[in-house]
């Protein structure tokens, strides 16, 4: 615009020259009109801008909302998921190490007994089989003893006498 101005206004004839004074004020005033002109539609432009801004501001805040609600679900639902899986895996590794705990534990109690026993049977100590066993004995020869007490009961109640054999003297 401010182009069409100043090509309008130039002459390069000697009557130009004449008019230059006037033509340059001319010029000055039709430039400052077209700014003038200019930076009114800038302000309005600006005006109709934020205007659109204010009105459609609203609809985009809650466009943002719902979308961060969305996002915020769908992240939560990402990191339960991983939480729950690496609970499982700590869950199975737990049972794993127990298991292994387990059995490294009933391997050396079980190296304890035998080490035990077999120093106690290097001592003379019987086992906990031979004082069953020995238990089993005694009660069946108290079974006989009374069984046999039962049958003869004259026996019992009769002291044998002994008498002692003399000797001869040589």
């Amino acid at each position: 615009m401010v182009k069409k101005l100043s090509s309008s206004t130039a002459r390069p004839d000697a009557e130009g020259a004449k008019h230059a004074p006037k033509a340059a004020a001319l010029q000055g005033s039709a430039l400052a009109g077209a700014v003038k002109d200019s930076a009114q539609q800038i302000w309005l432009a600006g005006m109709g801008a934020f205007s659109k801004a204010q009105e459609e501001g609203g609809k985009v805040f809650e466009a943002l909302v719902k979308e961060g609600m969305g996002l915020q679900r769908k992240t939560q639902g990402l990191a339960e998921e991983k939480i729950s899986e690496v609970t499982g895996r700590m869950t199975s590794m737990a049972d794993t190490v127990t298991a292994k705990a387990g059995q490294n534990w009933d391997k050396l109690e079980a190296i304890f007994e035998q080490r035990t026993a077999k120093a106690l049977g290097r001592l003379g100590v019987p086992t906990a089989k031979d004082v069953e066993a020995l238990t089993r004995r005694v009660d069946e020869l108290a079974a006989a003893v009374a069984k046999l007490s039962k049958a003869s009961p004259r026996r019992a109640a009769a002291p044998v006498k002994k008498t002692a054999v003399r000797r001869k003297a040589a």
